[in-house]
């Protein structure tokens, strides 16, 4: 995750990662009736939206920026 080529490629493996402890959590929740657990599971849910919109917004600025200069 740390060496991908691209810092897309690393968002899009820190993005692959949250969904699966999301959906671990989810299950786990799920398998231990802890209700708590399932609300930990959707605000980290929440947090890889926040995350991947500051990065698509960031990405884009930056791209605009080296468009701009040519």
């Amino acid at each position: 995750m740390l060496r991908g080529p691209t810092a897309a490629d690393r968002m899009l493996t820190a993005q692959l990662f949250g969904t699966t402890s999301v959906a671990a959590m989810l299950l786990l929740a799920q398998a231990t009736d802890k209700p708590a657990l399932r609300d930990v599971a959707l605000v980290f849910a929440l947090l890889a939206a926040v995350t991947a919109v500051a990065f698509i917004r960031r990405a884009w600025r930056v791209r605009e920026k080296k468009h701009d200069g040519n």
